[in-house]
């Protein structure tokens, strides 16, 4: 029985601790271990592992039940758990998939200061195959969802988001267009977001439904990277990133829609929306952001058409960042590249790096694995450096072997 190391976050702040106190700081950001039962199962005649978890899930997205997966190594894959340094492989009767290797990634998601979780994370290694020139090929899915208001719009979009653009994908896919097949997809997204916030909302553990009846306050961002044999899709609505390390240096696949960007203002104001300056510019002085899914209240002027960016893979290409604003906030798209870029070449954290993340979050002295160890050290430097939000941080190898 194998056993891992994951990040978890508590929704709640203990009602023995003040909320503020490092105590309850340390509560928010337990660790927790996971098993992973190696038994395998037969599925249409082929063996597929089954994965199981000894605790309920946190905000992850586990892997898509139609991926053949074995763990290769010391790290194990987790169905619906936070992953750490996974490093997985397909297998089964398909020849011509065996020798591709799923990228290494690593993944780390804590509350923080926040009271309450409200990122999620979706991670869906091979979640399509295609045939592009007659060679059969494996598109995986990572996305990071920043949710705002409550955190069931968040885990809507974990749940469905890359059901949807699979969907898309399978209708169009002699003819492919990835900037419409994103744009169709996160719209599909936020009507189906709308009409479940008048339904059932978040269900009668929900909190915003003290706040408002139909859920209307509540949305999310989302960040979505389809990583293909050639190509890096980035599909972005919102403020979380996505920053490509390619030679050393930060390559932004995505821009920030903030209320205050000279494009989205004018959008804003053509609507005949407001965006007023209260702690930061906001939209009507209420949301920081200029595009989610969902928050119906502040339509048309808050959208969700995403920007999608298609960018040519090189062999230059060292590791892909995704991220929620907690990290963004306080690290540079340079310094998280060259934390990332530092732990992938296994070299050790400089001292200073090292006493300021042990301050916010002791035990942290082994330094052995590498996306798994980008991914920890860039939430922790987030926490250390005074993020006030939820962190979310994934890092994905695109180094060719």
């Amino acid at each position: 029985m194998a056993e891992i190391c994951c990040v978890s976050s508590e929704n709640e702040a203990s009602p023995n601790c003040e909320k503020n106190s490092q105590s309850a700081r340390r509560k928010r950001m337990e660790l927790r271990r996971v098993k992973f039962s190696p038994s395998l199962e037969i599925e249409n005649g082929v063996k597929q592992a089954r994965l199981t978890s000894i605790i309920s899930p946190a905000s992850f997205s586990g892997f898509d039940s139609e991926s053949k997966l074995k763990s290769v190594g010391n790290n194990d894959a987790v169905e619906n758990s936070p992953l750490v340094g996974t490093v997985l492989r397909p297998f089964g009767s398909v020849v011509s998939l065996e020798s591709q290797t799923l990228p290494k990634f690593g993944v780390a998601s804590v509350c923080g200061r926040r009271r309450d979780m409200e990122d999620a994370v979706a991670i869906h290694p091979s979640f399509l195959t295609t045939d592009f020139d007659d060679h059969a090929s494996n598109l995986h899915y990572f996305g990071v969802y920043d949710g705002h208001g409550c955190s069931h719009v968040a885990t809507r979009c974990k749940d469905r988001l890359h059901l949807l653009v699979k969907e898309e994908m399978n209708k169009t896919v002699e003819t492919l267009e990835w900037t419409k097949t994103m744009e169709e997809s996160f719209s599909k997204m936020d009507k189906e977001v709308i009409d479940w916030n008048h339904g059932t909302a978040g269900g009668n553990n929900c909190r915003c439904e003290l706040q408002a009846p139909e859920s209307d306050a509540v949305g999310s961002t989302a960040v979505v990277a389809i990583i293909t044999p050639d190509k890096i899709i980035v599909a972005n609505c919102g403020d979380s990133r996505a920053v490509l390390c390619r030679n050393g240096k930060a390559v932004p696949l995505s821009n920030d829609h903030k209320p205050d960007r000279p494009d989205e203002l004018n959008r804003i104001q053509a609507a005949g929306g407001r965006v007023i300056y209260w702690e930061g510019a906001r939209v009507l002085g209420v949301l920081a952001m200029s595009r989610a899914i969902g928050d119906n209240y502040l339509k048309p002027y808050v959208c969700c058409e995403p920007e999608v960016t298609i960018t040519d893979r090189t062999s230059e290409d060292e590791c892909l960042i995704i991220a929620s604003d907690g990290l963004w906030d306080v690290v540079s798209n340079d310094t998280a590249c060259g934390v990332a870029r530092m732990c992938l070449k296994g070299k050790k954290p400089s001292t200073n790096m090292m006493n300021a993340v042990q301050n916010e979050e002791p035990g942290s002295e082994n330094w052995d694995k590498a996306c798994s160890d980008a991914s920890m050290l860039l939430t922790k430097l987030a926490l250390a450096r005074r993020s006030a939000d939820n962190v979310s941080v994934v890092v994905i190898d695109l180094r060719k072997k």
